[in-house]
């Protein structure tokens, strides 16, 4: 039955390669949907299967006596491939109209499939070399969903994404050779296997080893002074591209660190020290920073993306301050952020699809002639700002309170104020779009010219955005299963 993981992770990627290669027979558009979504179908069932109960394991090969490429499927592994699954297929379905007009479908969902088995197979690694191996392997097959079009800007973009996701790789292999010599197993033990009799005398350079992990790890996670690549890349992308490069593979940040802090070194070793004194205050940094350039940015995709910077801190520094509400909260906004970014994103992409819109002021008037996408942005925007009974509310108190009960000195009160101060910014920079959209005043409503969103496009997009709001009106199965995570690695 253990093989049966390998399944999710392997289908997609061989069904992502038969894609790439040229045939004398190119396949309909038709069937190249059908063929991209039963394999996406078909990979989801076994990706939730084989998570379900956090049961299994299987040992692939060795790369040394002591380290195999080894998967063990657990409650967070599954919990990342669950909301995973949803977010691919739906945002799949909205890119078989998107990328009509961006051509060379064959090729996007080639790699779209690749990068969704890659992502798999890190959800499901049993250690920690397994998990690099398929971190560096989800950077490298998720470059030519950026470069795409080909255009220079979409070529830097990608090369600067790759460099600085190389460069953070490189960082956290520095922090996983100190690990291997001073823990018992690199394999993921929920609160660490750190051994304190072999750490003992080195505390220092291990310290310092976890903190070039954390900054390391903290690029793909767009944490300040390693987040200029997501406002370069997530412009240059297409939109589903960037939909799912910001919900979900700038996940594998967040991911990571929890694997390393709390399933490896253990969170008792890094508490009351200064590498959880410095990664609080470049967490909070980068929530404060993120806002603020959102706040003032004109391009919508752009504006998202660095929201993305912030918002992916807000989870980092729920992590950081090692409480058990803090790690709770955490998770959930892992979730929540993961429907309600891919939301706007797709929301982005409908505006550019229908009528070429790709400015913020360009947008007045736009709920005139497609309320149904306003209204899916709206409810979305309602989450992320965290107005009740959304979702984002739910997070946002979790990660407070975890501030809140941490002996972490002035970060009690410091963390809760900027996560106040980032959620009035992030209501300046989203709510206006509603507003003018909807209430454009008689000069701007006659501007907007847009045809309506095509239902393959518009019934994902409120999916996501239902899901935005009914995991707030109903989240105690999800808190209950973040809670009892957090609970087993405290």
């Amino acid at each position: 039955m253990s093989g049966w993981i390998l399944l999710p992770v392997f289908l997609p990627i061989l069904a992502g390669a038969a894609l790439l290669i040229p045939l004398p027979g190119r396949k309909k558009e038709e069937e190249l949907h059908l063929f991209v979504i039963v394999t996406l179908a078909i990979s989801a069932i076994l990706a939730l299967t084989a998570g379900r109960g956090g049961e299994g394991s299987v040992t692939l090969f060795y790369l040394m006596k002591d380290i195999p490429v080894y998967f063990h499927v657990d409650s967070l592994g599954g919990l990342f491939a669950a909301f995973m699954s949803i977010v691919w297929v739906l945002t799949g379905i909205y890119a078989f109209t998107y990328m009509k007009h961006e051509g060379k479908q064959r090729r996007f969902f080639g790699y779209y499939l690749i990068v969704y088995g890659v992502l798999v197979g890190l959800y499901f690694s049993g250690n920690l070399v397994t998990m690099y191996l398929f971190y560096e392997l989800m950077s490298l097959t998720s470059v030519p969903l950026v470069l795409h079009n080909g255009s220079k800007e979409a070529i830097m973009a990608s090369l600067k994404y790759l460099f600085y996701s190389m460069c953070g790789a490189y960082m956290g292999l520095f922090g996983i050779f100190f690990l291997y010599k001073y823990c018992d197993t690199l394999e993921f033990v929920p609160g660490g296997s750190l051994n304190l009799t072999l750490a003992s005398g080195h505390e220092g350079i291990l310290l310092l080893a976890c903190f070039v992990l954390l900054l390391g790890f903290g690029v793909k996670a767009g944490m300040l002074p390693f987040h200029a690549w997501l406002p370069t890349a997530h412009p240059a992308a297409p939109s589903p591209a960037s939909a799912v490069l910001s919900g979900i593979i700038v996940k594998a940040g967040v991911l990571a660190i929890i694997r390393a802090v709390y399933y490896v070194v253990g969170a008792d070793f890094l508490r009351g020290t200064w590498v959880q004194t410095a990664w609080m205050t470049l967490t909070l940094l980068t929530v404060f920073m993120g806002s603020m350039l959102a706040f003032r940015e004109p391009v919508f995709k752009k504006r998202l993306a660095y929201s993305t910077v912030s918002q992916l801190s807000y989870i980092l520094f729920g992590l950081s301050v090692l409480t058990l509400a803090g790690m709770s909260g955490a998770l959930l906004h892992t979730v929540f952020h993961a429907f309600i970014k891919t939301a706007l994103f797709l929301t982005a992409g409908i505006f550019i699809f229908c009528c070429g819109k790709t400015r913020v002021e360009e947008l007045k008037g736009i709920g005139k002639k497609m309320p149904k996408t306003l209204w899916c942005c709206t409810f979305a925007s309602l989450a992320l700002v965290g107005i009740p009974p959304a979702s984002g509310f739910i997070s946002k108190w979790y990660l407070a309170q975890g501030a809140l009960e941490g002996d972490v000195g002035v970060f009690r009160w410091l963390g809760p104020v900027v996560l106040l101060i980032s959620a009035l910014l992030t209501a300046g920079y989203l709510l206006p779009i509603t507003i003018n959209g909807f209430l454009p005043g008689k000069d701007a409503e006659a501007e907007s010219k847009a045809a309506q969103a095509p239902k393959t496009m518009l019934i994902p997009l409120a999916i996501l955005a239902a899901l935005a709001l009914l995991l707030g009106i109903f989240p105690n199965l999800l808190i209950n299963f973040a809670n009892d995570i957090a609970a087993a690695v405290m």
